[in-house]
């Protein structure tokens, strides 16, 4: 069968003769736009519940946090890697000397090989790249940015408090330092039409980018975007699981080739989930977007210039 898209899987092939697998860690960290330092409430679509695994308490040490992760994952694959992976929240809040402290203790623990750091753009300063640039000499450091849109006006409306320019920034600075970059997009955000999603695969494509992860837009409980919803459903275009794969398709057909694509949906709680209520797990949906592409005879950056 033809390659028709990078893998992320492929990507970490090329670091790693054994197979990794991530360790998701919540080191108990808020967001700017949560604490009232660039705003109140965070992102408008945001539940961090929808990500965190069970064994994942800011009660529980980073220690903890991956025995407990290695330990769910170990009876699957007896002998891999693992990359502790700082998801939940901005994972470079705080101030320098305890990030540190937090990251060593991660990579302090046994058969871990790395970090990835799921943050915002505008909280990574120059020293701590610069100390990210350190690490990476010894480790699989990526560094994760929720970018979630290109366009000013949808980061204003969903609460994201800084502008695409600021995600752009980040990226290249972390990237200039031989750093590992990944990027999060949300499509079918309110009010974006297709091609205003195009054009986020177009600008995106410009950035020194490693990985990419594609959302759809899920509405999930105790968000502010689903009071939104209640009151102006007319914003929103919820897509059913056909009309996004094709969608998603017709996004990578733009989408640099040498970007690693490391997810083309999320997967929220059924009891946290509202719309859309496809019924597929992940590697479901994925053999869809593989079968879609077939019969489209169509392939990632097929359009790309």
């Amino acid at each position: 069968m033809k390659v028709r898209y990078l893998n992320y899987n492929q990507v970490l092939k090329t670091e790693f003769a054994e197979r990794v697998q991530k360790i998701s860690i919540n080191a108990g960290f808020t967001c700017p736009n949560r604490d009232g330092s660039k705003g109140i409430g965070g992102c408008t679509y945001c539940n961090n519940q929808t990500f965190s695994p069970e064994y994942c308490k800011p009660s529980k040490t980073i220690s903890q946090q991956v025995e407990e992760g290695i330990a769910f994952f170990h009876h699957k694959y007896a002998a891999q890697y693992y990359l502790a992976y700082f998801q939940s929240y901005t994972n470079t809040y705080d101030k320098i000397e305890n990030l540190k402290a937090i990251y060593e203790e991660a990579l302090s623990y046994p058969n871990v090989r790395g970090l990835v750091i799921g943050t915002r753009p505008d909280c990574v300063s120059d020293e701590l790249l610069d100390y990210f640039a350190e690490l990476a000499k010894s480790y699989y450091v990526m560094i994760e940015y929720g970018i979630e849109s290109t366009c000013d006006k949808t980061l204003e409306f969903i609460n994201r408090g800084h502008d695409f320019a600021c995600a752009e920034r980040a990226i290249r600075e972390t990237a200039r330092r031989g750093i590992k970059t990944g990027a999060h997009i949300i499509l079918g955000l309110p009010t974006e039409d297709k091609a205003t999603i195009i054009s986020h695969a177009q600008k995106l494509s410009k950035l020194p980018l490693t990985t990419l992860k594609i959302h759809q837009l899920q509405l999930v409980r105790g968000t502010k975007m689903t009071e939104q919803f209640a009151e102006h459903p007319e914003w929103f275009k919820l897509y059913t699981a056909e009309e996004y794969c094709d969608l998603a398709i017709d996004f990578i057909e733009y989408l640099n080739p040498e970007i690693g694509i490391e997810r083309f949906v999320s997967q929220s709680p059924k009891k946290l989930l509202i719309a859309p209520k496809w019924g597929l797990k992940n590697f479901e949906f994925l053999a869809k977007i593989e079968k879609r592409l077939e019969e489209r005879d169509t392939w990632q950056g097929r359009l790309f210039s």
